[in-house]
């Protein structure tokens, strides 16, 4: 495994090669660049996974943890110091895949989609950035240094989500997913101070933490505000409010941080610190689960009634993060037959998810590309257009959907079984918001590939079908989506040494594909036609709820009402004037006293040598009638 380094090496040189020679560069060679190394990247992924899954386990069936490099940066004590490494272990060899893979058909998808931009260059020096610092956080040995690119992921994406950044919309979404994910980082890092000093480790597992004395009771605490870190990444409510404006960068870009990146860091921290949440905090990981069911219920009901493609898209991730976070929090012990399903059925959730977002991204690009509009109004009868785009975008449709034998069915229903193993209550609540996913995709489906054909904007942009370059990652993701769910994942993730491979819950199964195909039928009913007679009646006759949900619920409003009339009038204003008139004003008292003083006692020191012997006279004589008095 000492080839591992160069997993990080390579984009990073790619990085510096195209972000400091991009100008005497041509867009096509900035673009071979950085997408050759990421093939470079991919290919050895592959084959350190295959590697890696291939190597004899140890005597309890387990696979091996390894760490190929592992040095110390700065040591403290004995067991407490920041370490930078390597690490490998199932997931994050499979998040070495997954973010490889996507990054990769993305590198490519670009050749097409940004051909002719300004600063195509710099484009493909940000991804190159952006792809190494997530690879950076899933192959860290420690919390310390996943804080450190954790950091660097959301450079990436500030920088990537304002790429327009002579657009206002451009630029105040980059500052808004910066700002609210710095917010969540603060009780991340704050988590990892009281982890390691309680801990006296930055490591990982139980096994290496060395509590002190009262320290089993603030873990909870720790790892609670951890996860506040990752609820800000992934999108969880209430900090969710970044993600759908960072539908303003670039198309290829959200397929980026939907699919492979960003948004999957705050699932990946929870599974990475998972023992010590089972062994320290599992009233934590109860919370984890209702605020990803909650997360993914109000999202997907925004999501039933957008209209822009993007944000469908956005909301529809904001939701199944809020799956997989759910099957974290619903585990109860390591092992995946009692209690621990959850824990292999989110893994598997954010493998496959990645593959078939990663499709609707780019689809939707190759959609945008076609008709210069993300509004469905622009949209309709694209089907006749772009036969490639439409049934692969299908594909991916009915894999969100939980429609066999696509992948997302195996590993939604890997979800949903843990979530009725865990409780009742729960299982219901997701399956339902998984019928409302089948509904809200499939509503997006048939707007843009049937329903009313806008034949105005058709004539002036004649709809087409994408470049070899950017249809061919499209269907390579089709590929991958089509057979993902056969892979054998919880064998692979397995942690208890026994062989576990994904199975069906047939009551859980048949039920989900049920209500999702009748959920698909119902989309069908109201959408595929020209005229959509019963949504229009159900928008007039909820008018309030429509227009509410199309509004995300006014949580930005609340946001800006918050910051705007509490924050900045009632606290800031007045704590400005305070600094304006009263510290400023005591300060420049002390300036202009000194200045007047200065002023008239200048002469004393004219410079004169006659006034000063006058002077000396005088005090010496001044004195001396002092001494006789």
């Amino acid at each position: 495994m000492e080839l591992t380094i160069l997993i990080l090496l390579l984009p990073f040189l790619s990085f510096l090669l195209v972000g400091i020679g991009g100008k005497w560069m041509s867009h096509r060679t900035a673009g071979i660049i950085g997408t050759l190394v990421l093939g470079a990247v991919a290919v050895l992924s592959y084959v350190t996974a295959f590697q890696y899954f291939s190597a004899p386990r140890l005597e309890d069936g387990t696979f091996a943890t390894l760490i190929p490099y592992n040095f110390t940066w700065l040591p403290f004590t004995e067991t407490l110091h920041f370490d930078l490494g390597i690490l490998l272990d199932p997931i994050s060899v499979m998040m070495l895949i997954v973010i490889s893979t996507v990054s990769l058909m993305v590198h490519i998808y670009s050749f097409g989609y940004m051909k002719g931009e300004t600063g195509f260059q710099r484009y493909y020096a940000f991804l190159s950035l952006f792809t190494m610092s997530m690879l950076g956080l899933v192959v860290a040995t420690n919390i310390f240094q996943m804080y450190l690119f954790w950091e660097l992921v959301g450079v990436s994406s500030y920088l990537l989500i304002g790429f327009y950044y002579t657009k206002p919309a451009a630029i105040a979404a980059s500052k808004k997913a910066f700002i609210v994910t710095r917010f969540a980082d603060l009780g991340f890092l704050i988590g990892i101070l009281i982890y390691g000093y309680y801990g006296g480790t930055f490591g990982f597992t139980p096994d290496t933490v060395s509590i002190i004395s009262g320290g089993a009771s603030m873990l909870p605490l720790a790892l609670g505000l951890m996860f506040v870190g990752g609820a800000g990444k992934s999108a969880m409510f209430p900090l969710h409010i970044w993600l759908p404006d960072a539908m303003e960068g670039p198309t290829p870009v959200s397929a980026l941080i939907h699919a492979a990146t960003m948004v999957v860091a705050g699932v990946y921290l929870v599974a990475r610190m998972f023992p010590l949440f089972i062994a320290y905090a599992p009233d934590t990981l109860h919370m984890v689960a209702w605020v990803g069911a909650f997360t993914a219920f109000y999202a997907a009901s925004v999501a039933c009634v957008q209209s822009d493609i993007k944000r469908v898209l956005a909301f529809s991730t904001i939701s199944q993060i809020g799956f997989m976070m759910v099957a974290l929090g619903v585990c109860t012990s390591m092992d995946p037959h009692h209690g621990g399903l959850g824990y292999m059925a989110s893994m598997f959730h954010l493998f496959t998810h990645a593959m078939f977002k990663a499709l609707l991204f780019l689809g939707a690009g190759s959609i945008i590309h076609a008709v210069h509009s993300n509004e469905m109004s622009a949209m309709g009868g694209l089907r006749k257009y772009m036969p490639i785009t439409h049934w692969t975008f299908l594909i991916a449709c009915l894999a969100i959907a939980g429609i066999p034998p696509f992948s997302g069915f195996f590993s939604k229903d890997e979800i949903l079984a843990a979530c009725f193993q865990y409780h009742p209550v729960m299982g219901w609540v997701m399956t339902v918001i998984a019928a409302m996913t089948a509904f809200y995709m499939f509503r997006l489906y048939y707007g843009i590939f049937w329903g009313k054909e806008n034949k105005e904007a058709h004539a002036a942009h004649t709809p087409h079908e994408s470049p070899l370059a950017m249809t061919f990652p499209l269907m390579f993701l089709a590929v991958v989506t089509c057979g993902a769910g056969f892979i054998p994942f919880g064998h692979f993730i397995s942690s208890n040494g026994e062989s576990y491979s994904i199975h069906l819950d047939p009551s859980v199964a048949i039920t989900s594909v049920v209500i999702a195909i009748i959920s698909i039928a119902i989309a069908t009913w109201m959408y595929k036609n020209a005229k959509q007679p019963v949504a229009d009646t159900l928008a007039r006759h909820f008018k309030k709820l429509h227009k509410a949900a199309y509004n995300r619920f006014y949580i930005d409003d609340i946001y800006q009402f918050v910051t705007h009339k509490i924050i900045f009038r009632c606290i800031s204003t007045p704590i400005a004037w305070w600094d304006r008139h009263v510290v400023d004003g005591f300060f420049d008292f002390l300036a202009w006293a000194t200045n007047t003083t200065s002023d008239e006692i200048r002469g004393l020191q004219s410079g004169q040598v006659q006034q000063y012997a006058y002077v000396f006279l005088c005090g010496a004589l001044a004195l001396i009638l002092l001494l006789a008095l």
